[in-house]
């Protein structure tokens, strides 16, 4: 039997409450939003999610309240973005022990001018630390936030020596190029498209789908780019535009426009919110690509 292609995943924002607290009331109802609108799951923790910002009592205690409220882990992704060998693989321990999806596993990022054998060296352990129980692991290739590229032959090299522990990447690189010889190389595992402007042609050269921030916003919109490779100009000249800003704040401020819930604009010290009158700008822009059909 095939395996069941991955879709598309919010890389899910994080509500904050007045005292900077997650508002875990808000991102379960959030999280319900989004999977009722075309997301097969929900990634929490990751670039989107600030998830760079959270402790790790407040990871567990916001897995512990999706499964509380009745969000199946199967549908669940989450991001995990440590330095310490032991921090990575207890955060993925966690969540596989929990029966989740998957970990979106990003490379260390202190460091830098780090080589292929220093960072398969530095995979393998986080594999050996979650132990037996280690599946599901999505590498993750964002280089404008960790300066480190995951190159396609240290790639082939963890799916060689882990196959059954490295099930995908998500390439978040935002280079067409590289994007392109990943998905050349690697048929035999699910390439995720970072950037939604890339999505449709990722996808007609066998992509899997994304773990995107826009899902937070238009799922169904995406959906035939996720599941067709339909090119989408107006959602495409959007994103165009929003990364002209801060993105996480970004993608709060039109998530608190498409709710009517301004508390969705608070993001997590050292990032701030959006100021009212770029908020204004984007949500502009928002409303007018909602008029527009995918091509």
């Amino acid at each position: 039997m095939a395996e069941e292609r991955f879709g598309l995943s919010a890389a899910l924002t994080t509500p904050f409450d007045s005292w900077g607290q997650i508002d875990a009331v808000r991102a379960v109802a959030h999280a319900r939003w989004c999977l009722a609108h075309g997301c097969s799951s929900v990634t929490l923790f990751g670039t989107t999610g600030e998830g760079a910002s959270i402790g790790a009592s407040e990871r567990q205690a916001l897995l512990a309240a999706f499964l509380a409220e009745g969000v199946e882990a199967r549908q669940i992704v989450i991001g995990v973005m440590a330095n310490a060998i032991a921090d990575a693989g207890l955060q993925a321990k966690q969540a596989l022990d929990a029966g989740c999806r998957g970990v979106l596993l990003a490379p260390p990022s202190y460091f830098k001018g780090l080589q292929d054998d220093g960072l398969f060296a530095w995979f393998a352990a986080v594999f050996e630390a979650i132990g037996p129980q280690a599946r599901g692991i999505y590498l993750y290739n964002i280089p404008s936030v960790t300066a480190v590229e995951l190159s396609v032959d240290l790639i082939a090299r963890l799916k060689q020596a882990f196959p059954a522990v490295v099930a995908g990447v998500k390439d978040s690189s935002g280079n067409w190029a590289f994007t392109q010889s990943l998905l050349a190389a690697h048929r035999d595992l699910a390439i995720l498209i970072g950037d939604e402007r890339g999505l449709a042609a990722g996808v007609r050269l066998g992509g899997q789908g994304a773990i995107s921030g826009m899902a937070n916003i238009c799922p169904e919109r995406m959906l035939p780019m996720v599941q067709e490779g339909r090119d989408d100009s107006g959602l495409t000249a959007f994103v165009d535009q929003l990364v002209r800003y801060p993105v996480i704040p970004a993608v709060k401020a039109m998530v608190a426009h498409r709710t009517g819930d301004a508390a969705w604009s608070a993001t997590r010290a050292p990032l701030v919110a959006l100021s009212d009158n770029d908020a204004r700008t984007l949500a502009g822009l928002l409303d007018r690509i909602g008029q527009t059909k995918a091509a």
